[in-house]
């Protein structure tokens, strides 16, 4: 035993897979005890949002010092003097932040967004024109996933300007157009029986269905707005919603649709 202890396979492969098996199983359980200790069940779903996204900061972090650590510790199993390397690093962190610039930048810019609270993992965001959900924070990147499936990873660093969708309700609006010759009044009528089935079957409403009234007025069709306040991030498919039950109502109560008029007049 001893002897294979002092063999070079030992310390040559043997010793640093278990330094890396010992690391791996470090971080995992270091990673699982800071998850547990800082998600609550209690926690509103905004600092549960928040909560998630210092998470995968953290976790990045952590990541790379531990895999840091790891390599010194195996040079140092290999009788590499560390001490030297250590002492050698000040001079090679000055020509890494030189290489480096546009990482620092990133790893700046990712624990800035954090700190102003600009978006968090689940936030449903348009950055740089891109719209989708946050997915994904690093210290590096950050990666937004949109409706299709299509991820978008972004440099933090490039990240200037956000619009955030999800700090207040969102609003679904839906236009109805009818035939201008039909009665208005029951029109209005069977517009707002179906506003209150809206508003007492629809899951992700955050107040009443509201009629603004006529919006536009041509030759051939009167067109109504119909607003509500949704959840965050559900008013596009409340809008899908709303158009087919309208779109239904109207047809049952045979509410003409808009349709082209034409006058022909004899030459004569």
């Amino acid at each position: 035993m001893q002897e294979f202890l002092e063999s070079e396979i030992f310390t040559y492969i043997v010793r640093p897979i278990v330094y890396i098996a010992i690391a791996f199983a470090f971080y995992k359980g270091l990673t699982l005890f800071i998850n547990k200790t800082l998600c609550n069940k209690n926690l509103s779903s905004k600092k549960k949002k928040r909560v998630s996204t210092t998470l995968s900061l953290i976790n990045n972090c952590l990541k790379y010092i531990i895999i840091f650590l790891t390599i010194l510790i195996i040079l140092n199993s290999f009788g590499i003097n560390v001490s030297s390397i250590l002492a050698g690093l000040g001079i090679v962190a000055a020509v890494l932040t030189l290489a480096f610039q546009d990482l620092a930048k990133d790893f700046i810019a990712g624990i800035s967004i954090v700190m102003e609270d600009q978006f968090e993992i689940g936030d449903n965001v348009m950055i740089n024109g891109f719209r989708g959900e946050v997915i994904e924070m690093g210290l590096k990147t950050t990666r937004i996933k949109d409706y299709k499936g299509a991820v978008q990873i972004i440099s933090n660093h490039m990240i200037t300007e956000v619009t955030n969708y999800s700090l207040n309700p969102s609003l679904a609006e839906v236009t109805i157009a009818v035939d201008y010759e039909n009665d208005l009044n029951k029109v209005e009528s069977i517009i707002k029986k179906t506003m209150a089935n809206i508003d007492n079957t629809y899951q992700n409403l955050k107040g009443k269905t509201e009629l603004w009234g006529v919006e536009v007025i041509d030759q051939n069709s009167v067109t109504y707005k119909v607003a509500v306040k949704t959840k965050s991030g559900c008013d596009f498919d409340t809008e899908r919603n709303m158009r087919k039950d309208f779109q239904t109502a109207l047809m049952k109560a045979n509410i003409k649709l808009p349709q082209t008029h034409m006058e022909v007049h004899n030459g004569k």
